[in-house]
């Protein structure tokens, strides 16, 4: 029986590995990007055209190739990272494995120009499909340049499940952050189609924080700073006020690595135990510093898990760093009802010593000098004209005396007022207490059968053959779901301005995304005014939503589109009809009146589809009599 083992060839392999390594544009993005971290580049430029399906370019300022690595850094398992296995577990580089470049190359046309500084002339290579086509030397200037184009031109299938330009940018935009995150002391700069997405000079931690995010985000930060044998932490974590519904502002750096890690997420949370609301998610930026050869990188191709050697100590550390910050802050809250903040001492005086306070004499100033004349005191003569200083009559000091203004007497404040009496006309003051109705609809007639709230929850409500048990939530989802879908489709929403325009901010990808479901927004009865580069102005909201409830539906809005705004008009709608009935619908726990609960069980068999939510979850279940004389038989 012949033999039916064989070696693949090396552009089949590459090919296969590049399944691993390379998924989307924007896993090209961050390999290309921490090379050139790698390469000691002070400034770093990305460019990309169609969210990276037709380019991504990295040009960088780094140390350059000379022309035996230029041609040695595209083969397999080629590398500059690392020489021995014990290596490993002393990485000081983003990069170690040696399969990024081959990888890419395999199923892309890729260009590359680099040169060193020492060198007079650079090299050029170009190759396609894990093919040279060309290497040529050529006049560069100091550092590497990479060129990637047409993605997946040789594996149609692959480039058939890349999603939408705008679900692939904001991948994209997600690995330039972390990269940019990590490194401040790099110069980034970000191009998509042309225009310019971030232009972040080097700076701190704090600067590159806020330039990538938004200009809101200092007045958010709190800083943490803890020093340990074990572990040292940096960076900031956001006020409680300030949490999101999404987890799109959580970084994680070890050593200078974007990582995840849901245990170290763990810590964060129970550091904020007690400081937020339920569904909440807080923002962080922490950098963590640990020594190499206690975690290991080597476990995932894209390198963001690690794993550690005490992962107990480090949960432990970064809890109690993080309470602090929130404490020392007067983030969190204190029991101490009668401490004066004001006499709190700032927690970096601590360790300074006191110093003697510095006191200014003027030795030239003289009391009695008449520099000044008093306009207050007039020169009372003696009545005895001998200069005594004292009258003859009397006792009383001839010196300078205050001179008191004569007053009017307290009847002139009542001169010219009218004597006739006003006759008050009669007031009437309101008994009864005002209070908000949960919905707008018309008078419902008083129903001859009486509804009934169960724990907050359910609402039942009799009928001839049992009863109705209807899940409030769900129910009122289902009503505003068909509302907000008649509004974007069919009827002219109506909006209620603003006495003054809601200013919302949000970071850059948040804007990109806003701005497309603009138009959508509008029908549903949102008026926006003209949107600026970190956040938008609200002059008009739908008649059934509150101002305090704008920020909640719009971040609602946002987590639930992370994954893409869908392309059909009509999907875009649903999705976001959806997504304000979950954010406005009334919650579990919510009391409601009988003339709500009336409402809410009318209006839900009103809608076209009462069966289920729009979350395709039952919204009601019926008992009949003869279901409740079986459990009764029992």
């Amino acid at each position: 029986m012949s033999s039916i083992i064989q070696l693949l060839p090396d552009h089949v392999a590459n090919q296969i590995a590049a399944g691993e390594v390379v998924q989307r544009p924007a896993s090209v993005v961050k390999e290309l990007l921490e090379n050139a971290v790698d390469a000691d580049a002070t400034d770093i430029k990305l460019i990309i055209k169609d969210a990276g399906k037709s380019l991504v370019q990295v040009i960088d300022n780094g140390k350059g190739m000379s022309v035996t690595d230029a041609r040695l850094c595209f083969e397999r398992h080629a590398t500059s990272k690392i020489r021995q296995a014990e290596d490993l577990f002393s990485l000081a580089t983003k990069g170690f494995r040696g399969e990024a470049l081959a990888s890419i190359a395999a199923i892309a046309h890729m260009e590359m120009k680099t040169k060193q500084d020492q060198q007079e002339l650079g090299t050029h290579i170009i190759i396609e499909g894990s093919k040279f086509v060309s290497q040529e030397v050529a006049v560069l200037p100091k550092g590497t340049s990479f060129a990637v184009k047409n993605l997946f031109f040789n594996i149609p299938a692959r480039r058939n499940f890349l999603k939408s330009d705008t679900v692939e940018f904001r991948h994209v935009m997600d690995e330039f952050q972390r990269v940019a995150l990590a490194h401040p002391n790099i110069h980034f700069t970000f191009y998509h189609n042309g225009s310019e997405m971030y232009n972040l000079p080097a700076a701190g931690y704090r600067q590159r924080i806020v330039g990538i995010m938004s200009g809101k985000t200092n007045e958010k930060l709190v800083p943490v700073n803890e020093d340990t044998e074990i572990i040292n932490v940096q960076g900031f974590v956001c006020k409680p006020e300030f949490a999101k519904k999404n987890r799109g502002e959580q970084f994680f750096f070890v050593n200078d690595r974007f990582i995840k890690s849901g245990y170290l997420h763990h810590a964060v949370m129970a550091a904020y135990d007690g400081l937020l609301k339920d569904g909440s998610q807080p923002s962080y930026f922490l950098y963590l510093q640990v020594p190499p050869n206690t975690i290991d990188i080597n476990i995932h191709p894209t390198k963001t898990e690690i794993k550690f050697d005490d992962e107990q100590a480090l949960y432990a550390i970064l809890r109690a760093s993080i309470k602090h910050s929130l404490g020392q802050f007067n983030v969190a809250p204190v029991l101490d009802f009668d401490r004066d903040a004001n006499l709190d001492t700032p927690y970096h005086y601590k360790d300074l010593e006191a110093e003697t306070p510095t006191i200014q004499v003027d030795g030239t100033f003289n009391p009695f000098t008449d520099d000044k004349t008093n306009q207050h005191y007039s020169k009372v003569s003696s009545g005895s004209g001998s200069g005594s200083g004292f009258s003859s009559g009397s006792n009383s000091y001839s010196g300078y005396s205050k001179r008191v203004e004569p007053t009017a007497s307290w009847e002139s404040l009542y001169v010219g007022l009218e004597t006739e009496s006003i006759e008050s006309s009669p007031f009437t003051f309101e008994n009864e207490e005002v209070t908000s109705s949960l919905f707008n609809d018309d008078e419902v007639e008083t129903a001859s059968q009486k509804t009934y709230q169960i724990h907050k929850k359910y609402i039942v409500s009799p009928i001839k053959s049992g009863m109705v048990i209807v899940d409030q939530q769900r129910a009122h989802q289902r009503i505003l779901y068909e509302q907000f879908l008649l509004n974007m489709t069919v009827n002219q929403a109506s909006s209620q301005q603003l006495l003054f325009p809601l200013n919302l901010f949000y970071s850059s990808d948040e804007m990109t995304l806003i701005e497309e479901l603009k138009p959508s927004l509008e029908t549903t009865g949102f008026v926006f005014e003209n949107a600026q580069a970190d956040h938008i102005v609200i002059s008009g909201i739908p008649v059934n939503i509150t101002e305090s409830e704008i920020s909640m539906v719009i971040e609602q809005l946002l987590s639930d589109l992370q994954d893409g705004i869908p392309a059909s008009s009509y999907s875009q709608n649903d999705t976001i009809a959806k997504s304000m009935a979950k954010s406005l619908a009334v919650k579990t726990g919510s009391y409601l009146t009988e003339k709500e609960q009336d409402n809410l069980v009318n209006g839900l068999f009103a809608c076209k589809d009462p069966n289920i939510s729009p979350f395709q979850k039952p919204t009601f279940i019926t008992m009949r009599v003869e279901d409740i004389d079986k459990k009764f038989a029992l």
